[in-house]
């Protein structure tokens, strides 16, 4: 069931194609807001270890599934709930969430999986409060085969001797096409100008609310 309770605090969602663009917005975001006075917290990809411990079991043999991988988001993404994001929400406070939900419907939709199923395997997720889309950079080019940059990077490496074509330059064209809808809220294009827009829609938001640090979200690396 999705988290329907209403937290004190405020989450902010950024989500992006690429793991490197996506960390640069939520440094971004938490400079702006700490020069408006608001101190935030920032939850980030693999808290947990899982994607890390993933990596060094199958180095030998990197055929994974898209569900799979999706599958093991959810699990991260529960422990990122649980450690980092809901103590910092119903302390009052603000955190990051880079990335969030709808950077791993959009990767997996993009990978053959339905948006539904996808949808509803990440439904305990509380909604964001504000949702940007990281500024995209090197659009032309396709993921690197990383598994330490970020949650696409890291499936492409993944998938790249069972499925290419779905971690390919126009796989990721369609992610960034489907980051840019909508689904009834706005989402903050966070150039310049739009991390500065959201930092300003998060204060206008919160005209008589204690500006104190959040609780500093655990982490499980070492």
């Amino acid at each position: 069931m999705a988290d329907q309770v209403k937290y004190p605090g405020r989450l902010i969602a950024v989500d992006g194609s690429r793991g490197k663009d996506t960390a640069a917005a939520a440094t971004a975001i938490v400079d702006a807001l700490r020069k408006a006075g608001i101190e935030c917290a920032v939850s980030r990809w693999d808290a947990s270890g899982l994607f890390g411990e993933l990596a060094s079991a199958a180095r030998g043999d990197r055929n994974i599934s898209m569900r799979t991988l999706s599958l093991v988001y959810a699990a991260d993404l529960a422990f990122r709930l649980r450690w980092e994001i809901r103590p910092v929400l119903e302390s009052g406070g603000v955190v990051v969430a880079a990335p969030y939900i709808e950077t791993a419907v959009a990767f997996g939709a993009c990978g053959g999986l339905s948006e539904d199923w996808l949808r509803q395997l990440l439904r305990f997720a509380p909604a964001a409060d504000l949702g940007g889309r990281a500024e995209e950079r090197k659009i032309d080019s396709p993921w690197k085969r990383r598994t330490d940059r970020g949650y696409a990077e890291y499936c492409a490496t993944m998938l790249d001797a069972s499925a290419p074509r779905k971690v390919s330059k126009r796989a990721r064209h369609e992610m960034m096409r489907m980051l840019d809808q909508a689904r009834g809220r706005k989402i903050f294009n966070l150039t310049k100008k739009g991390v500065a827009a959201i930092a300003k829609a998060l204060t206008d938001n919160r005209p008589d609310a204690p500006r104190r640090s959040p609780s500093r979200p655990r982490s499980g690396h070492k």
